[in-house]
């Protein structure tokens, strides 16, 4: 059980903590797991957003993340859009930054001083080279929890230099196995025009590189990450022509090995002896050595799961404009985000994981999880993966986050409807009709000119998200959507709306004015290390969250079918 049962004298201390102080310049210890501001850290601050306003009109940014599930997603969670499901400790906000004015401090910043910062890198240094794998190497005391003088967790090696299929390559013009994918930005938040831009990278395990006789081959790289595609889909992925007798794997599912130009998703789960620990009946297949593991029971395939071994890599970064004015990365990153998967949980394992969490939350709501882990290996999610990530320091150069700064980000990755194996966006990865079949990396295309996602039901998504906030983020403080999207009675400009379902830039980018502003609004909190106080970019307090909820509270909102 991820459970467990806290001394009284535990328990006393977490009802008592306090986050009333004012969030300030404070020193950090990252190698400590003493949590300073709040044991549920993984509840994240947009959970308390206010769903119905001063004049009664309700707002369902909460169908976002919950939502029925797919399986082997057990975790339906589409309740969650009725109810504030708080416990005695987490129906305080603890997330303070929200309510801080930070008018004096932004004022302080001008354009050019912001635009400077962003665009010089904290990432590579002016020859090119990984700064923070350079620190790694020889390991600050500071960074080094278990004393060993040796770091554990993730080291940078991807060099964001991205080829015309999206892998990126090393100086030496090698393969990093990174591979870069555009796909539609997460409803709300991650939309650029409420604070960050962003990337996403999938790396799979060297085998998966390699054909039936170990050598590497780029074509065995490029069917293995489509047949990922299709698993995670679970829907047949268009491909470029290829012979399916190379690979000896009938891709296409016609019977014959011929050629193709399609994965089909056509599965069946397969028989385990639990005897001779080997798997059966497989309906689909891995190629190249994969397939050899495949066939060996060494390696596990299964719809909607990633292979043991995938990792992602995520940056997180300030808002930079080119010159024609139109958005784009900065090169300066505001976190580094790390996920792995280190072992094999089936769908019937997942099932399992979604009733112990439904028992935990029934029979013990007001303990906080706990999660294994820390700062250098990363917290693990209960599902077979582990996260980390890096963060900036007070010079803005990249650090590793805390304990508690890390637990920011695990409840988004284990325990909500809206993920598919415990990640985001690759089910929203863009497929073959993008530029390059959907391989490539903002830096190369960005999103302008990119559709509207359309739902199975033929919904558009974005416009289906403004319909049922009325807003364009969780805090509805993005006053500029607001402008442009809503009229003088609160409704939907059609108009615009319109604009969005040919190119969803028209949505997401924010004006240079609010990417200047909302860019120095999180280099105060950075200024401050605040960020168990919370890291979304204010400059007013927020207005529409709740300091706290009293528990039951219902939202009153209408489910939103998703």
């Amino acid at each position: 059980m991820k459970y467990i049962l806290l001394s009284l004298s535990t328990l006393f201390f977490i009802a008592c903590s306090s986050s009333d102080k004012q969030a300030s310049t404070r020193s950090v210890d990252l190698t400590s797991k003493k949590i300073i501001n709040n044991h549920t850290a993984y509840i994240t601050s947009q959970c308390y957003t206010k769903t119905v306003d001063e004049n009664g009109e309700k707002h369902n940014p909460c169908f976002s993340c919950h939502i029925n599930s797919q399986k082997p997603n057990y975790l339906n969670d589409e309740a969650l859009q009725e109810a504030y499901d708080f416990s005695n400790y987490s129906h305080k906000n603890r997330w303070i930054n929200l309510f801080q004015d930070r008018s004096s401090a932004v004022a302080n910043i001008s354009d050019e001083e912001i635009l400077a910062y962003v665009r010089e890198s904290n990432y590579k240094d002016v020859d090119g080279n990984l700064t923070l794998r350079q620190k790694l190497k020889n390991l600050p005391k500071s960074w080094d929890p278990d004393k060993d003088g040796v770091w554990h967790g993730y080291t940078p090696d991807c060099y964001f230099s991205f080829d015309d299929e999206g892998f990126d390559r090393t100086p030496d013009g090698s393969y990093s196995r990174w591979r870069a994918f555009a796909y539609y930005p997460f409803l709300g938040t991650f939309w650029p025009t409420n604070g960050s831009t962003d990337d996403v990278l999938i790396r799979l395990d060297e085998q998966f590189f390699l054909d039936e006789n170990s050598t590497f081959d780029i074509e065995v790289a490029k069917i293995n990450h489509s047949i990922v595609e299709t698993l995670i889909k679970q829907k047949d992925i268009v491909i470029a022509s290829t012979d399916e007798k190379k690979f000896g794997v009938d891709l296409n599912q016609n019977g014959i090995l011929d050629m193709s130009n399609s994965i089909v998703f056509n599965w069946s789960e397969p028989t385990y002896d639990f005897l001779t620990k080997q798997y059966s009946g497989y309906t689909m297949w891995y190629v190249g050595a994969a397939k050899k593991a495949q066939e060996q029971s060494r390696l596990q395939m299964g719809a909607g799961l990633y292979p043991v071994g995938t990792e992602f890599l995520h940056s997180v970064r300030y808002i930079d404009v080119d010159d024609n004015g139109s958005v784009k990365m900065a090169a300066r990153m505001k976190e580094l985000r790390y996920g792995k998967k280190y072992e094999w949980n089936s769908p019937r394992q997942h099932e399992l994981f979604a009733e112990e969490e439904a028992y935990e939350r029934l029979i013990r709501p007001d303990i906080p999880r706990i999660m294994e882990g820390n700062m250098e290996y990363g917290l693990k999610s209960g599902t077979g993966w582990r996260y980390q990530g890096f963060i900036e320091d007070k010079e803005g150069e990249l650090r590793p986050q805390t304990y508690e700064e890390t637990a920011y980000c695990m409840g988004c990755h284990s325990t909500i409807g809206a993920i598919t194996d415990s990640t985001f966006v690759f089910s929203r990865k863009l497929d073959q009709r993008a530029k390059q079949g959907g391989w490539y990396h903002w830096s190369q295309y960005g999103l302008k000119n990119v559709k509207e996602r359309q739902l199975v039901d033929g919904r558009y998504e974005y416009e289906l998200y403004l319909r049922a906030n009325h807003a364009g983020d969780e805090f509805r403080d993005n006053d500029e959507i607001k402008a442009k999207f809503f009229d003088a009675n609160g409704s939907l400009i059609e108009s615009e709306i319109e604009k969005v379902h040919s190119d969803i830039s028209h949505l997401l980018f924010p004006s240079l004015k609010r990417a200047l502003t909302l860019n120095k609004a999180y280099k105060v909190i950075v200024d401050e290390q605040s960020f168990i106080y919370g890291r979304d970019a204010h400059v007013k307090p927020v207005t529409n969250v709740h300091k706290e909820v009293k528990i039951g509270t219902k939202t009153e909102v209408d489910v939103i079918k998703y």
